[in-house]
Formats: structure tokens, sequence, C-alpha cells
């Protein structure tokens, strides 16, 4: 005689991973204007990111020449630099971080984030999974070493799989019925052999024994009522 409770539901899914542009929130802009003449008298009292002769775009003093306009102040073009590595910022896109501007290059050094497999500086797309970041190619299947991207994955032993690896390597079958137990399918285990929840049933009489005090014979459960039978 044995006492069965239902076993847990086969293992779900992991959390799909979410793949991210690299910090959405920063800002990332460039504007610019040539021969515009500002109306308004005064300088702006310093900018607030430590370039130069930076002014509010609001308030531009009289000039004339090429200048360029980023994060509401104007500069001039050759000292909009980058705070860490002193590089014209004149071409390409920037990074704005607590008040400060920073080259592409040298903000990766300072704020991007580390990849939880390579430990290097993730710089472009970027992958969230298991309270992690990662690059999109070191996130892979254990087994085909294929990139899971945004499809579900499973875990087995501190290892991620895809579902198709999964079923192969850790799919078994059910002692009831002999198809395969899927993951995410309700079973249970008793008698030395798994089983899906609707098919552990009495053998003589098939009511569903899941939960209930069983008896075997011959690796077949029975219901108490056809163990001590002679049926």
């Amino acid at each position: 005689m044995a006492d069965l409770a239902a076993r847990c539901p086969g293992q779900k899914p992991q959390s799909q991973p979410q793949l991210q542009p690299r910090n959405p929130g920063l800002v990332r802009e460039r504007a610019w204007a040539s021969g515009r003449v500002g109306s308004l008298q005064g300088c702006g009292g310093g900018s607030p990111l430590g370039a130069p002769n930076s002014f509010p775009f609001t308030a531009l003093p009289p000039y004339r020449g090429r200048y360029l306009v980023a994060l509401g102040h104007a500069y001039h073009p050759e000292e909009f630099v980058c705070s860490q590595c002193g590089k014209v910022l004149e071409e390409g896109g920037f990074f704005e971080e607590k008040g400060a501007i920073f080259c592409p290059p040298c903000y990766d050094v300072r704020y991007a984030p580390s990849c939880a497999k390579c430990k290097k500086k993730i710089t472009g797309e970027i992958m969230h999974a298991l309270k992690m970041t990662w690059h999109v190619h070191c996130f892979t299947c254990a087994a085909c070493k294929t990139p899971i991207r945004n499809r579900a994955f499973y875990m087995e032993e501190g290892a991620p799989y895809c579902e198709r690896d999964y079923e192969k390597m850790f799919g078994t079958k059910c002692r009831g019925c002999d198809f395969k137990i899927d993951a995410g399918d309700r079973f249970l285990e008793a008698l030395g052999f798994s089983w899906h929840d609707t098919c552990f049933v009495c053998a003589i009489c098939q009511i569903n024994l899941e939960g209930k005090t069983f008896y075997s014979k011959k690796d077949k459960p029975l219901c108490k009522s056809h163990a001590f039978s002679h049926v």
C-alpha cells in the first residue's frame, strides 16, 4: 500500500527573455545650425555639462558662424567635447549621464553593463534573462548553441535549453499511454514510472488514483476494491 500525492506540474518554461536596445532612457541627439545669429544678451552662466562657452539655446548671445545645439544649450563645435577623453563630438552621437556628456566608446567603458557569460561590455542589443544581462549571441541553448533570443527556454542543472532540445534530452514517456510527457504537462511519479495525471488509474476499473491511496500488482496500480479482489 502506498499513499500518493499529486506531484507539481511539469517544469514550466522560464519567462521569455527581453531584448532591448541598450540604455533606452539615455539621450542621443545632435542638432546643427549654420550662420545663425542670436538675439538676446548675456552668456548662460556656464554649462551644466562642463563644456566651456556654452549658453542656453533660448538665450543666445549675438554670435555668427557655425554652432551646434544639444541638451538645450548651444556650443561652438570645437568645444562640445567628451567629458572623459576630450574628443570633439562634432560628428556622431553622444550619451548624457549625470550631467556629463560622453562619446560612445567612453560611455561604454564607464556605464555599459557587462555580459554574464563573456564578461565583456554590452555595446549593442542587450538581453535580460535570469536577472542578468547578456549579449544576444552569448545567451544560447546549452545543447545546440543557438541563441535563444526572445523564445521560451527551460532550465536544467543551471543551464538553459531551447524547447526542442529540452524535450529531446529530458522528456519522458507516460507509463499509462506511452506518449511523451511534454514540458508543462501535469504528471506524477509512482511505481518507478512517470504518468500523466489523467493516466494514473486503476488497471481494472479505470478510476483515477491521483492523490488517493493505491495498491500495486505487477507494476500496475489498483484501487482498494480491486487490490483484494480475485478479478
